[in-house]
């Protein structure tokens, strides 16, 4: 195999209790990429197209990912790379780590599948310390594993695969602001209350015993976060009312996707998230700010060749 097309899909990251720990993959929304041997040895980024992205290899999160990847195996060949994106820059979807997570599995692939999925993850955190300055996983980790992922730690990696209940659907708005990763992290606080770490505890602990035993109330109760949306809930238009909304159409819960500005909500069944996606139109529409709406299933599977 010469060449390789695949699929990079979206991910929602910290899923309100769960910062730079907790992340889950969507099914049918995401970019695509082409990788292709090459005589001359590196990465060639020789096509983007949905986005302007830098081509240098090492300016961009792809490439730095793949050079990553090459620096741990010896290859007689390069690789170039062509983006096609439709996660948009800053959408707080997971867009740096679709580009960075698709690159290391497509080289992978070319290669013979040297490295398991989850060794595939250090390789594309590289790319998310161009895009953020931090070394965090919870978005490239459930692109490459598919389902929810949580880091236990970063140093040595650590990560658990939680497969998603059978009838748990997103439910996404996109505004078409931009809010940058590196941005938002910079508004968050260093010292937490210890009194806001005990809920966040009790919250990620219910979430993932939720998530294992499909106890969708105990899901619903787990998505709140105390610490980080009370600081950029404000950088959203309409945040608290898109939620509030959200929740009286049925949604188990509602919050944060990444740093923004996107808004998620767990459904149980798709006629629900349906319900809630439509609810989410009405109360938006009011800022007159384009957006996007998207329904998707958790993606159990991840990055994958098509």
């Amino acid at each position: 195999m010469t060449s390789i097309k695949i699929f990079c899909p979206a991910t929602i990251a910290n899923l309100s209790c769960g910062f730079d720990v907790l992340g889950t993959c969507l099914e049918n929304v995401g970019d695509e990429m082409i990788i292709r041997k090459s005589e001359q040895k590196g990465i060639r980024i020789t096509k983007i197209v949905g986005a302007n992205l830098p081509l240098e290899t090492e300016k961009n999160v792809a490439g730095v990912a793949a050079l990553a990847l090459l620096s741990a195996i010896e290859t007689e060949f390069g690789f170039e790379i062509e983006i096609y994106k439709n996660i948009k820059a800053g959408s707080g979807i997971g867009s740096s780590s679709a580009s960075a997570a698709g690159a290391v599995f497509g080289i992978n692939e070319l290669l013979g599948k040297p490295f398991s999925r989850k060794e595939l993850v250090e390789f594309a955190m590289q790319g998310e310390i161009l895009a953020s300055g931090s070394a965090h996983a919870d978005n490239v980790a459930p692109c490459l594993l598919g389902g929810f992922t949580l880091i236990r730690n970063t140093n040595p990696l650590d990560i658990v695969r939680i497969e998603s209940p059978s009838e748990l659907f997103a439910t996404i708005i996109h505004p078409k602001i931009e809010l940058k990763t590196s941005d938002m992290r910079a508004v968050l606080t260093p010292m937490v209350s210890l009194k806001s770490a005990i809920i966040q505890w009790g919250n990620l602990g219910g979430l993932i015993s939720g998530l294992h035993t499909s106890d969708y109330d105990l899901i619903g109760r787990s998505l709140q976060d105390e610490i980080v949306e009370p600081l950029r809930g404000k950088f959203i238009p309409n945040f608290n009312e898109i939620k509030t909304i959200a929740i009286e159409n049925g949604a188990l819960g509602s919050g944060i996707s990444g740093s923004g500005p996107s808004i998620f909500a767990l459904c149980r069944g798709i006629e629900t998230a349906e319900k809630v996606g439509n609810a989410m139109k009405i109360v938006f529409k009011k800022t007159n700010i384009e957006f996007d709406i998207h329904v998707c299933k958790i993606n159990s599977e991840g990055v994958k060749t098509i």
